[in-house]
């Protein structure tokens, strides 16, 4: 029998030892675990790559370094929103749950959908590539070598996850540790060691006015993403009421302090003209700081970086499946916690063979890191617009639930975090390609789902 609409799915028991759905997940984490996963999650690749096109649609160093902070104070805002609402809502279900509560289960199914079809499967695609394509700088397997290696990241990865939360927050924390500390080599080298920035030829001015600055904050915004995937552990979260927001804040407090020193260092080393000029701006450093041995530590710390991010992503995406198999009876299968690894084995079983799916397919294109930032973009910030605003309507449907963190300076601080939303969906659907059109029709591929889901109410 299918299952009623409106209420959580019956789900059947499990089949093998330790894995139930009486099983659920248990406050293992500390602060300092969620302070390593954002941090780890969001210095990824895009501080390596953005920084040049940011300064090519800045219209001096002022305003490019003014991009970078206003980016922090944006995300601040987000993460305030969002620590109101996962502190409210403890869930392993993230915004999830939130869509849920606020709009209802049909718009929480789509999202759901989306984040096991789209949204982290696409970014554990995309980060993939990159990773692939790192590799096969430091060791080429010939033309499919980046490919190759991205198909076998994201199968050792999901096997790290089921192996347990515990391995898979050990190995991060370490990870992120020799991530902060090669960035550190980054800013020391550019700042005290380098010489002064060498003369290149002019690159085209930046345009003017008002699109040139916000070109710039897509890439800003992208660079900082990853923050609020800290709602996908509130659940297994310590003391959840207060570690939850002091988190966040110290997390991009040092995100933020440590995107402004690098983007210095960059400035110090290559010149404003210099960054607009390079496509590899980390290596070009570290090659006029310290010569070709440092450009060699950039792609090593780069692959780390994404390994990093990579790992935390699929870390967060299977939980969000694991409450989409909880609460409707189609995705059953996925609803299951393995009680002896404390992990959703099934939901990171699927969610890898998707992510390989991805990865094949952007096998056959032009880039496959460029297909992936296109199929996923429109589709997360319309979800995340759509969380931004569920903050005021839970405030209005349930005013007498206690609210442990009170967003500062509502309603205006959800009110900005909800305009930003709103002007990066614009964005990215005016900047992207054929990825962007793919991920909208994958999205829309949900509502026969949805169709089948009322007929079995």
């Amino acid at each position: 029998m299918g299952a009623e609409w409106g209420r959580p799915a019956p789900v059947e028991p499990a089949t093998y030892r330790d894995v139930s759905v009486d099983a659920a997940p248990r406050p293992v984490l500390g602060r300092l675990d969620v302070i390593a996963i954002v941090v780890g999650l969001v210095i990824g690749a895009g501080i390596f790559k953005s920084p040049s096109v940011v300064a090519a649609n800045a219209a001096n160093e002022y305003v490019l370094l003014g991009a970078w902070l206003l980016g922090g104070v944006v995300s601040l805002a987000g993460a305030l929103c969002y620590a109101e609402l996962a502190t409210s809502h403890p869930s392993a279900g993230g915004e999830y749950h939130f869509l849920t509560r606020a709009y209802g289960r049909r718009l929480a199914f789509l999202f759901a959908w989306s984040r096991l079809a789209v949204l982290q499967t696409g970014s554990i695609a995309l980060l993939a590539f990159v990773l692939g394509d790192y590799l096969a700088e430091l060791l080429p397997l010939g033309p499919n070598g980046p490919a190759w290696y991205a198909a076998v990241s994201v199968v050792v990865l999901t096997g790290l996850n089921l192996a347990g939360l515990r391995a898979s927050t050990s190995v991060h924390r370490t990870a992120t540790t020799i991530v902060l500390l090669g960035l550190a080599g980054v800013i020391v080298a550019g700042l005290l060691y380098a010489p002064p920035p060498a003369p290149v030829a002019p690159a085209p001015a930046p345009a003017t006015g008002t699109p040139a600055f916000g070109l710039a904050m897509v890439f800003v915004l992208l660079t900082f993403g990853g923050w609020n995937e800290a709602a996908y552990v509130s659940a297994e979260l310590r003391d959840v009421r207060h570690n939850m927001v002091r988190a966040l804040i110290i997390a991009l407090a040092v995100i933020t302090l440590l995107y402004l020193l690098v983007n210095l260092a960059y400035l110090h080393v290559l010149g404003l003209e210099g960054m607009r000029a390079t496509e590899v701006i980390a290596t070009d450093t570290m090659r006029a700081a310290v010569g070709n041995a440092g450009a060699g530590l950039v792609a090593a710390l780069i692959v780390v970086a994404v390994l990093t991010s990579m790992n935390v992503s699929i870390l967060t995406g299977a939980r969000t499946n694991y409450a989409l198999g909880r609460d409707f009876h189609l995705f059953r299968y996925l609803g299951a916690w393995n009680g002896e690894t404390n992990a959703p084995s099934r939901a990171l079983v699927v969610q890898g063979a998707i992510a390989l799916l991805l990865v094949l397919i952007g096998a056959f294109s032009r880039s496959g890191f460029e297909t992936m930032v296109h199929y996923v973009s429109p589709v997360f910030w319309l979800f995340f617009l759509l969380t931004a605003l569920s903050l005021f309507v839970l405030r209005r449907r349930e005013p007498a639930r206690p609210r442990p963190f009170r967003v500062p300076l509502y309603p205006l601080t959800p009110l900005v975090f909800s305009a930003m939303c709103a002007y990066m969906l614009y964005s990215s659907l005016a900047y992207t390609g054929f990825g962007a059109l793919l991920g909208v029709l994958v999205l829309a591929a949900g509502a026969p789902l949805l169709l089948l889901l009322s007929r079995n109410r």
